[in-house]
């Protein structure tokens, strides 16, 4: 940012700071009744603040000040503006582990490792992509390994309607702040080791606040961990989303998968397997199920309106998750969410749901026990775990399946294998099928309805496009002949 758009952005928060209001600090003259409802809302997605050292940038008035400094060891809270400091300082420095500092983000500065949390709510907006840039590599020293950065904005424009004689915000896209803040690193050094960081997504959801008051979507928040990057890793991306969002899950990419599956659905068999395989779980209305790897949303949908479930769906691919939220605004259905979420690092309070459902996507996972451990916790006593998921046969494989497993990135078990996985975890009543018979028969259906709708398929894509599903398609069929791929149903209960 020139000095000039830094003025003009010091200029806006005078105007904005007068009064060191709520509804100045929201924009919004329905400030107090969204706070209700916001707040509890953003404490519940972040980590536990017990012992933690926490920094708050852009602290304000103290909104959330005071909520952090009731558990967390110390916190730094940040402002711009001296009457939002000089606010927030009167109503909470009664307490003894906190600290109020008047400052430019983009100046600042810490010692490394000085915090374990760092927080902030509706201050990236006002940064260019070149000062976020530097402060994100900022914010990679000043958290230990293994902290987290949480971060919330209005994306894609204002959501507040308090009116502003100019507005000089940056309403990014959600997928823009999370390639930014992903795709940064820090290198650092511990005497002759050097490390490079970076930041993960743990989760990037919409704040559901504002759609069920306001029907604004583009209310955004994520949770980064700080972890150390192997740059040789996922073929040449920095993370594993970014892998999937620019190999096998790009826009284009899924829906063409989408077209061969059926609408709403990535998955083997789309509509038809997802009837078959949820009226194995007996679904009351008013159930709670967690869908991981839920895709474009299809079965969720499926199954909030079939059945009367709220269901929460999570997958790592952006994309994937983009496109779920499109649908949702299509179908209107209040009970169904979607989040961007790393199901091995999201956390949830213990007996959350009623169901876990998972569709083909564990495959990419490596530690299965650990995460089918988390399963086992989130569930209530009586909950049900259902998977399908990609497995493979006895070694040794062909080496083209070889090839094929190390290029999708897939973790491989055969049927037997993943069923003890869940017993491990402390599953009752496992049931492991192997359903390969089931797969080869789908795959089969879905290629003669491939060739029924060529031509359509073609001018909705290309030639190109169509044989390389076909062919993708008839691979799977020859992998699963010679006893390389199998494909696998798992049901299991926890006491």
């Amino acid at each position: 940012m020139d000095i000039k758009e830094r003025s003009t952005m010091t200029e806006f928060w005078k105007e904005h700071s007068r009064q060191a209001t709520v509804e100045e600090m929201m924009l919004d003259s329905h400030a107090q009744e969204l706070t209700q409802h916001e707040l509890p809302e953003i404490l519940s997605l972040l980590p536990s603040l017990s012992g933690q050292r926490v920094l708050e940038l852009g602290a304000g008035i103290g909104r959330y000040t005071s909520h952090l400094l009731t558990q967390a060891s110390h916190v730094t809270a940040v402002d711009f503006m001296e009457s939002f400091v000089e606010k927030n300082r009167q109503d909470n420095s009664h307490y003894s582990n906190a600290s109020f500092l008047q400052a430019d983000v983009t100046k600042l500065d810490f010692p490394k490792n000085s915090y374990d949390i760092i927080f902030s709510n509706w201050l990236l907006m006002y940064l260019s992509d070149e000062e976020l840039t530097s402060l994100t590599e900022r914010m990679l020293g000043w958290l230990r390994p293994g902290g987290y950065l949480f971060f919330r904005e209005s994306c894609n424009y204002q959501s507040g309607d308090i009116k502003r004689t100019f507005n000089p915000t940056h309403y990014r896209s959600s997928a823009h702040y999370s390639h930014l803040m992903t795709t940064t690193l820090r290198e650092e050094s511990e005497g002759a080791e050097k490390q490079v960081f970076g930041f993960d997504i743990v989760l990037n959801k919409t704040v559901q606040t504002y759609i069920k008051m306001k029907k604004n979507q583009n209310q955004m928040c994520w949770l980064l961990e700080k972890v150390g990057r192997d740059t040789a890793c996922q073929e040449g991306f920095r993370t594993f989303q970014q892998f999937l969002d620019n190999q096998q899950y790009t826009r284009k990419g899924i829906l063409r998968y989408e077209k061969m599956f059926g609408a709403g659905y990535v998955s083997t068999g789309g509509p038809s397997t997802t009837k078959e395989f949820v009226e194995l779980l007996n679904l009351k209305p008013g159930m709670k199920v967690l869908d991981v790897g839920c895709g474009i949303g299809g079965g969720n949908f499926y199954m909030a309106k079939a059945f009367g479930v709220e269901v929460l769906g999570l997958d790592l691919s952006a994309n994937m998750v983009d496109i779920a939220i499109e649908r949702a605004m299509e179908e209107n259905l209040p009970s169904v969410h979607f989040e961007v979420a790393d199901a091995t690092k999201r956390e949830f309070p213990e007996a959350s749901f009623d169901v876990v459902y998972s569709r083909d996507t564990i495959l990419h996972i490596d530690d299965k026990l650990a995460l089918f451990k988390r399963f086992h916790s989130w569930l209530k006593p009586g909950g049900q775990v259902l998977i399908t998921d990609y497995c493979c046969g006895e070694k040794p494989w062909t080496p083209q399946f070889q090839d094929y497993v190390k290029q999708r990135g897939y973790i491989l078990y055969t049927p037997p294998q993943y069923g003890k996985f869940l017993q491990q975890a402390g599953f009752s009543n496992v049931r492991a099928e192997d359903r390969t018979a089931q797969f080869t028969q789908v795959i089969q259906t879905e290629l003669e309805r491939a060739a029924a709708m060529k031509d359509e398929f073609i001018k909705e894509f290309s030639e190109e496009d169509y044989l390389a599903i076909v062919n993708g398609w008839s691979d799977k069929l020859k992998r699963c002949n010679t006893g390389d791929q199998r494909w696998g149903l798992f049901h299991a209960t926890r006491n």
